[in-house]
């Protein structure tokens, strides 16, 4: 019996993205099923901006994806899956590398896995229970500003 398998992502171009797998006997059918499940995966992501709010390093198996902020202009550096994903994800300036496998399912996978891992300034102040401020350093800043 000959079966085929489809990896999808999906996303609105706006911050949120989801992935899914199909398998059907027929190509179209395990794209419908994987778009299907895709949909029932979405995601929030916290962006900042165009961009991701700091790096970070996700995993599956052995496959490992780091991805960094990168400044407006830079666009996307990504091979293969992971750049399908920061596409559909609306992530427009990002660096990115894969490391260990290069299994698309595994690569889909850990991509996910750090994009579930970025948190804003708010969340990271909220369970540190300090104030944004103190979090990115700007009181800091304006400070000294206002000292000299």
């Amino acid at each position: 019996n000959l079966s085929f398998s489809a990896l999808v992502v999906v996303g609105d171009h706006r911050g949120h993205a989801g992935f899914g797998m199909g398998k059907a006997r027929e190509v179209p059918m395990a794209i419908k099923k994987g778009i299907e499940q895709a949909k029932k995966n979405l995601i929030q992501l916290n962006l900042t901006g165009s961009t991701i709010p700091h790096q970070v390093l996700g995993r599956y198996g052995s496959a490992q994806v780091l991805l960094k902020p990168a400044p407006e202009g830079t666009g996307v550096i990504a091979g293969g899956p992971v750049r399908k994903v920061m596409q559909v994800a609306g992530i427009h300036n990002v660096l990115t590398k894969s490391l260990g496998t290069s299994n698309p399912h595994n690569v889909v996978k850990a991509t996910f896995s750090a994009l579930l891992g970025l948190k804003d300034a708010a969340q990271v102040a909220e369970t540190r229970t300090k104030t944004v401020e103190e979090i990115t350093g700007r009181e800091k800043k304006a400070e000294k500003a206002a000292g000299e």
